[in-house]
């Protein structure tokens, strides 16, 4: 499950000034602004927790997975989404993040088929999920409409098989689902072919990347999209990202869009210029301290 993993995720300006102010009451009005130019911050009852993508420690988590899974659980993080093939080994890796405090609401899985199957479930069994994501397709499977349909099939099949096992089954995208063809023809094509049982992972970089407004693609999915992935950069595929908050991503649009649909803000950093632990930490500091996420700190 690791080489997978590892095989599948290679692959992988405009900035509004605030959030907008009419998001359900749960930005309370006051005279004090904080650093993003925004008056009221979001009620902390209504904040959205904060998880890490333990993809983003892949390298640090093989030279010392309980070290650093500790390390994460002291920055505050309330969740872990995990990656198949966890260094740690299934069993070993549940209990830890059992004994930390940390919950695990997702996990990334190979595709859900006759073969892997029995692998997912375990999966899940063992981190006691009802839901489960597909990490990656190849660009290959969205080069034509025609493609993309087939793509979809291929998910709606998947997901029926998850279901049938108590599952629920999500999609993460990357930047490729939306720059073959016209991108937001693309996404409306997508959202019109799978089956609304099949939840979207959004990751925002990615479709950013993509060439669509990541702030009018996250308000426009919706509650088909219950889980959002946060990362920074300067919106080049192949270049290095940032810790979020220091990148062209606009976050705080990005939370305020979702601030109705999203269950959990999931950081993930695929590769980074600076030390990857700081990043890490970074990221958390920067969601908390602005109200845009909750943790535990």
């Amino acid at each position: 499950m690791t080489k997978y993993y590892e095989q599948t995720r290679q692959f992988g300006e405009s900035s509004r000034a605030a959030i907008h102010s009419g998001i359900s009451g749960q930005i309370r009005n006051n005279t004090d602004t904080n650093d993003n130019g925004l008056k009221g911050r979001i009620d902390m009852a209504d904040m959205k927790p904060i998880a890490l993508q333990l993809y983003s420690l892949r390298e640090a988590l093989a030279e010392d997975f309980e070290g650093i899974v500790r390390q994460v659980a002291d920055m505050g993080y309330v969740g872990v989404e995990p990656y198949g093939g966890m260094p740690g080994g299934l069993e070993n890796s549940a209990a830890l993040f059992r004994e930390l405090g940390l919950h695990v609401f997702n996990s990334h899985v190979a595709f859900p088929d006759e073969e892997t199957t029995p692998e997912v479930l375990a999966i899940a069994d063992a981190y006691g999920l009802d839901r489960v994501c597909v990490a990656y397709l190849p660009p290959t499977e969205f080069e034509t409409v025609d493609m993309i349909k087939r793509t979809c099939e291929k998910l709606n099949r998947a997901g029926q098989l998850a279901s049938d096992n108590g599952l629920r089954l999500g999609y993460h995208n990357h930047w490729w689902e939306f720059k073959q063809l016209n991108g937001a023809a693309t996404l409306d094509l997508m959202l019109a072919e799978l089956d609304e049982g099949v939840f979207l992972e959004l990751d925002t970089y990615w479709v950013q990347v993509g060439g669509l407004d990541a702030v009018d693609v996250v308000r426009q999915v919706g509650s088909r999209a219950p889980l959002i992935h946060l990362k920074d950069g300067l919106l080049d595929p192949k270049g290095d990202m940032t810790a979020v908050g220091g990148g062209k991503m606009d976050v705080p649009g990005i939370v305020a869009a979702s601030a109705e649909s999203a269950d959990w803000y999931i950081v993930e950093l695929d590769r980074c210029a600076t030390d990857m632990l700081e990043a890490v930490r970074d990221s958390y500091t920067y969601l908390t301290t602005k109200g845009l996420a909750r943790g535990k700190k």
